[in-house]
């Protein structure tokens, strides 16, 4: 096929968007022409986002508001006035979630034979552009309009993004999602193409578990996310956690509020404490190896919130591919992946602290056990999800849409 020119367009900087980042990369290397359009709006990623680009495959693009210049400073303002508007005269509207206007501006100056879209406001960018009858592709990584904590709901333009996600579902040539139970939902709410599944590995580590974890360290539960605060799942598990005898140690690692760092060491006992470590966020680059230093992997998803109870997330498959054993909470989105492989970990309610809390227990008791979890997680992470697999399944499906007409 001759190679084509692709516009994957997101919301934010690589760096937060390692979905993004990975199919610009294969698709690149696949020998298309591609081009990346986000938007630079995250101080800390601006490093992280110029070392991925670096030598990369593709271009990398971005709407700025970061800057200092009048462009910058009214891009900024039309946020502001658009979020006013969201939240106090409830006018939801797209222009609350970002720069929706330049970012449409900027697709528009970019020809492209495919443009693939990420991510709430380049959703709503390739409904338009289904209408006006271009070759649209989207990937529904999280259900947008499923999503959040109730009071971080207020203000969204909800009804927008459920008539944006219908028309992906009817229009796009190119339609993906990250489980099963996320495709099925999508189907059934929306009728139209049911989503093919592409699920958010990564590529394996060379090697599983680090040479730095030492076996007579105390056992470590890891958690990892952009954002470390509540509706996490982090306080259930704290409270189980406490109720725990075998010594074990966690680390939790991402952005946090010091605020809410001490409210979350102030629910443990005194003894508990020192047990806990934060770390900051890190680059894509560099998590692996710091997964990979721990033995228990922390999948907390909380199963009230409809996409994440049927997602399944970066950190559960990350997990995997570095060889940690996994505690997850009971949604269906991470059932669907330890079905797999039952061996690689636990399924929990993080609810019943009193039952967590003797479940973790056993399972730091039990070194052997622990060790054969740890191997099952490595297995079912090279024979069910690594990129390795899936990359090449992405680029098929990328081709295969370039050859359809799109529909009116």
């Amino acid at each position: 096929m001759k190679p084509a020119r692709l516009l994957i367009v997101t919301n934010g900087p690589l760096a937060r968007n390692p979905r993004v980042e990975k199919e610009a990369r294969i698709l690149g290397l696949a020998g298309h022409d591609v081009t990346v359009l986000g938007i630079r709006n995250h101080a800390p990623s601006v490093t992280p986002d110029a070392a991925l680009a670096a030598g990369a495959p593709f271009r990398h693009l971005q709407v700025d508001l970061l800057g200092t210049g009048p462009t910058v400073w009214l891009r900024r303002l039309r946020v502001r006035l658009a979020r006013d508007c969201s939240h106090r005269l409830r006018l939801p509207s797209i222009r609350s979630l970002g720069p929706a206007d330049a970012l449409m501006r900027a697709v528009r100056a970019q020809p492209a034979d495919l443009v693939i879209v990420h991510n709430e406001i380049p959703h709503w960018i390739g409904a338009r552009l289904i209408r006006e009858g271009r070759r649209v592709g989207a990937d529904i990584e999280d259900w947008h309009s499923e999503d959040l904590m109730p009071h971080d709901r207020a203000g969204r333009p909800l009804a927008l993004l459920r008539s944006v996600e219908k028309t992906l579902l009817h229009g796009a040539v190119h339609l993906t999602t990250t489980s099963e139970a996320l495709a099925d939902g999508l189907h059934a709410a929306y009728g139209g193409r049911r989503p093919t599944v592409l699920t958010n590995s990564f590529p394996l580590p060379p090697t599983p578990r680090s040479t730095q974890v030492r076996s007579d360290d105390p056992p470590a539960f890891f958690w990892f996310s952009q954002t470390t605060g509540p509706g996490r799942g982090l306080e259930l598990f704290l409270a189980a956690w406490a109720r725990t005898t075998r010594p074990s140690r966690l680390v939790l690692l991402g952005e946090v509020a010091q605020d809410y760092a001490r409210g979350l060491l102030a629910t443990l006992p005194p003894a508990f404490r020192s047990r806990v470590a934060f770390l900051p966020l890190v680059s894509p680059t560099e998590l692996p190896a710091i997964i990979a230093r721990h033995d228990i992997g922390l999948a907390l998803e909380q199963a009230f919130i409809r996409n994440r109870d049927l997602t399944i997330t970066n950190k559960i498959l990350q997990y995997l591919g570095a060889g940690l054993a996994v505690v997850a909470s009971d949604t269906a989105g991470q059932r669907e992946v330890l079905t797999r492989g039952p061996d690689a970990g636990l399924v929990l309610p993080l609810h019943e602290t009193t039952a967590l809390g003797q479940a973790l227990d056993r399972l730091v008791a039990d070194p052997a056990g622990l060790r054969a979890r740890q191997i099952a997680a490595r297995r079912l992470a090279e024979s069910h999800y690594s990129w390795e697999r899936e990359g090449p399944r992405l680029v098929a499906l990328v081709e295969a849409a370039l050859g359809r007409i799109s529909p009116p």
